[in-house]
């Protein structure tokens, strides 16, 4: 059995090898030990594991909130190490939950599902981009969450696993907070031009003014590739708006989104 070198007297010694070792077996532990510090010391990178469990809840302490409007914020949360990523698989999301008080006293345990809008692309840590609501229950404790404090994840959730070329073209409808799936695998689908990924994707995001569009500038940098296309829809448009107006039609998507292909997917997402 070979036993990798410890240390340089030990190449030198024969305490390793008796006098019926071969060359050839001496070669292979003198690889092995090689390999051993060279990834030991970083000159080799090996994949790094994502931390999620699926089974298990996990605490991540929230490191900065940035807010994006006045009830909208993206809260970042610390991995463990800063290489560390969650293995987050494009299409799926993960769960948060948290003991929330309820109105007659009793505690309630609460758990809600969410798509981080950052990828394993980005070790070290994971954003949530988040709209807080009056009667939110996971949305009002995010809010009050102090900085150096921590959540509960468990993950991944979900039976769709984004590959590259797995369609010629996907068709998406969102609205609101709703883009955060949309944007995750568009980010994936960008991300692989440079392997060869070739899928388009027509998206239409629907919101009710201007000012509620999320994530624009990350939308329109993606929109610069050609196979990516960003419809935009305002119920409340400002003057001289050249988008779409009202609440998404049969038309709308007729003319933005579907293309009557078998091998397509029109993956549909309305949420606000």
């Amino acid at each position: 059995m070979c036993q990798p070198f410890t240390a340089v007297d030990d190449l030198l010694s024969s305490r390793k090898f008796g006098a019926g070792n071969s060359m050839s077996a001496f070669i292979a532990c003198l690889v092995v030990t090689a390999v051993l510090l060279l990834t030991k010391y970083g000159v080799i990178r090996t994949k790094n594991k994502g931390v999620l469990k699926p089974d298990q809840f996990q605490d991540f302490i929230l490191q900065k909130k940035i807010a994006i409007s006045h009830n909208v914020a993206i809260y970042r949360f610390q991995l463990p190490a800063p290489d560390s990523i969650l293995g987050l698989p494009i299409g799926q999301h993960i769960s948060i939950g948290a003991d929330i008080k309820q109105p007659d006293g009793s505690t309630k345990e609460i758990v809600r599902s969410y798509t981080p809008i950052t990828g394993d692309d980005q070790p070290g840590h994971f954003d949530i981009l988040l709209k807080t609501y009056p009667q939110g229950n996971i949305s009002q404790y995010m809010a009050s969450l102090p900085i150096g404090q921590s959540i509960r994840v468990r993950g991944p959730k979900g039976a769709f696993n984004y590959t590259p070329n797995m369609v010629r073209s996907f068709g998406m409808i969102a609205g609101g907070t709703g883009i955060t799936p949309m944007l995750q695998i568009l980010n994936a689908i960008a991300r692989g031009r440079a392997t060869g990924d070739k899928t388009e994707a027509h998206l239409v995001f629907a919101n009710v003014a201007a000012d509620d569009i999320l994530l624009k500038k990350e939308l329109e940098q993606l929109a610069q590739d050609p196979k990516i296309h960003v419809h935009y829809v305002l119920n409340q448009p400002p003057k001289d708006w050249k988008g779409g107006v009202g609440f998404i039609t049969e038309t709308m998507i007729k003319v933005s989104v579907f293309i009557s292909t078998s091998d397509l997917i029109q993956s549909y997402k309305v949420a606000h």
